[in-house]
């Protein structure tokens, strides 16, 4: 399954740590898990690449396959401009990606978000 990990919080030592072990598996000549992650430092950072009306929009990607940036506006029922804006920084993050006949897809059958447990005192 190809997966997109997307992680709020982690520290950076569990990062290092999958470098890592990725490492020693090739060392060994062995082929590691692919692992494609993305990680934010905070909520706020997160939530400013991945608005709800980017969400919306990798769910309709998700259910129409490849799309046009106009069509998918027009599903969206958005202004192409700021359809196109989307699409570009949801391509920054890879989270969309564009075929050879320039339609916008997601390349990913799955993606994993992780994020922090907030801790409220007793």
């Amino acid at each position: 399954m190809n997966t997109l990990h997307i992680r709020v919080g982690d520290p950076v030592v569990t990062t290092l740590d999958r470098a890592k072990a990725t490492m020693q598996a090739l060392e060994r000549g062995e082929s590691p898990v692919p692992y494609f992650g993305i990680g934010f430092d905070s909520l706020p950072q997160f939530f400013a690449v991945f608005t709800p009306r980017r969400w919306e929009l990798v769910s309709r990607l998700r259910q129409a396959g490849p799309l046009t940036i106009a069509e998918l506006a027009r599903q969206l029922h958005r202004n192409y401009k700021n359809v196109h804006d989307d699409v570009a920084a949801l391509m920054q993050w890879d989270t969309v990606r564009r075929d050879e006949d320039h339609r916008v897809f997601v390349p990913w059958d799955e993606i994993d978000l992780r994020l922090p447990l907030v801790h409220q005192a007793a």
